[in-house]
């Protein structure tokens, strides 16, 4: 038993569990640690727990399309689907809402995935984000957690707002999150009109080895537009597909949306001196510090043939990188590496990527992954005894030119300790002030109505949160719980029998 008379958490082989909030780590900000057992159990148990839709985003809609550079940014990759200004790339995109079920609808409140596969001539690279430029946590230990409270409820198969805002609140990071999905921007009309991020740090290098951290920002060329929780409500009433009709009509009729590609680039140097982790998942870079710089305009303009092969089979994975882009120490980056190319493994087969939705196009494969489940092609490169490398029967070789440049953050294997200080609030204080007083008062009337069903502890703990990042934030959600408790109490005495009454 723990201290505070709880049973000790353990391992599934029963040995006690030290840490579960933070995973290991090379120093603070140093890259997370293969040693943590815990980290990968959770995360691998996680991917097989559901068969056989997606653990998460299970509901999605994609489309083909072509990606244009516009802009020379040779000077920061070295990534050949950037070297020529007006170069083209084919691209396959997926949306998605990440909580919802299969069957959901499609215009519920939720964050919605924004994911597109380059099919570069260096092999597949994937920008798999959301539509929000930040998330809920900055850990990967954490994140198997999170979806639970997401998910239905093992006694009543019900939604849980109690799970969702007891996590919540237990996680202050994520509440500059729940204000952009209580905000206006938590239903978007559809994916033509909500612009789309990597959400992750990531790494670019050019010729001379010179590296940058980088974030992708796909902004939207058609205006930004939203349903009100009313407006929805109404929505799914007639339809559950909205999104899927709109994009698919959309591309059908000749009516091809487009995105522009922007990144904000930091010199390497910046990461050790910035007030902020800029490898903080809960954390937006200024864009006076590191303004907006464009790469190249995205549109679709090809519906696939068959949406089973090339959307639901779509394996996406932040782990397909190109030389010239790799990773940071972004942790939930390092998890994220590791557990979707896991996930795919396991929901599609052990060969997912020879699939027609994600087998390169225009860069040669060679590797010695052998047999098991979806065999279905060769590999033996001419010479059926180069099935092992090194070999002498010309088999493929690793080419040392592609060697991504050293990191030049380090430090000892330790996990650093979750910021429990202003910092966390900052910036969603930042965001609540930039409000117009109108999406203020929806903000308050949208969180209101989702923590209505919660235990007034919950209740609590989450406006204890908000009144960290303002005050009058804090004042106008609980204005709004009152409300609603008012209006449900009229209700109710109106619809009692007199008899119950009395």
């Amino acid at each position: 038993m723990t201290n505070d008379s709880r049973p000790r958490l353990t391992t599934t082989a029963g040995a006690p569990v030290a840490s579960n909030s933070t995973s290991q780590t090379a120093g603070a900000r140093g890259p997370v640690l293969l040693q943590d057992y815990q980290l990968i159990e959770k995360l691998a148990h996680q991917n097989r727990e559901r068969i056989p839709e997606r653990v998460v985003h299970a509901k999605g809609w994609g489309a083909f399309g072509t990606f244009k550079v516009t802009k020379d940014i040779t000077h920061l990759s070295a990534a050949k689907v950037f070297d020529t200004v007006g170069k083209t790339t084919e691209v396959l995109t997926r949306f998605s809402t990440v909580a919802g079920e299969q069957g959901a609808a499609d215009a519920e409140r939720d964050v919605r995935g924004f994911s597109v596969k380059f099919y570069t001539e260096e092999g597949n690279w994937d920008i798999v984000g959301n539509n929000t430029p930040i998330f809920f946590i900055r850990d990967g230990i954490k994140f198997p957690d999170f979806i639970r409270t997401q998910k239905r409820h093992p006694k009543t198969n019900l939604r849980s707002p109690e799970a969702m805002f007891d996590f919540w609140s237990a996680q202050p990071e994520s509440v500059h999150q729940v204000t952009i999905l209580m905000s206006d921007r938590g239903i978007p009309v559809n994916p033509m009109h909500m612009h789309g991020y990597g959400s992750h740090t990531f790494s670019v290098w050019n010729k001379d080895g010179v590296r940058h951290w980088v974030k992708f920002h796909w902004r939207c060329e058609q205006p930004i537009r939203n349903y009100t929780n009313a407006e929805a409500e109404v929505l799914i009433g007639k339809t559950r597909e909205s999104y899927q009709e709109d994009l698919y009509n959309a591309i059908d009729q000749g009516r091809f949306p487009k995105w522009k590609l922007h990144i904000q680039a930091m010199p390497e140097e910046d990461a050790l001196t910035t007030p902020y982790n800029p490898f903080d998942l809960t954390k937006v870079w200024p864009h006076a510090d590191y303004p907006l710089i464009e790469v190249g305009e995205m549109e679709l303009n090809r519906n696939p043939e068959n949406y089973f092969v090339f959307v639901e089979n779509a394996a996406f994975s932040p782990s397909n990188v190109v030389p010239g882009i790799g990773f940071s120490p972004d942790k939930m980056l390092q998890a994220r590496i590791f557990s979707y190319a896991d996930a795919h493994r396991y929901r599609l087969g052990t060969h997912y990527e020879a699939l027609p939705a994600n087998a390169a196009k225009n860069a040669p494969v060679n590797h010695y992954h052998k047999d098991g489940p979806m065999r279905f092609f060769t590999n033996d490169f001419g010479n059926p005894d180069a099935y092992y490398e090194p070999n002498q029967h010309g088999g493929p070789v690793a080419d040392p030119g592609v060697q991504e440049p050293p990191l030049k953050i380090s430090g000892d294997a330790d996990r650093y300790v979750q910021e429990d200080s202003d910092a966390d609030y900052v910036q969603p204080r930042a965001l609540f002030n930039l409000l117009p007083a109108d999406e203020k008062q929806r903000l308050f009337d949208n969180m209101g109505a989702a923590m209505g069903p919660c235990s007034d502890a919950v209740k609590e703990r989450w406006l204890a949160v908000l009144g960290r990042v303002h005050s009058d934030y804090e004042a106008g959600v609980r204005a709004s719980l009152k409300k609603n408790s008012d209006v449900n109490a009229i209700s109710v005495t109106q619809d009692t029998p007199v008899e119950a009454a009395e």
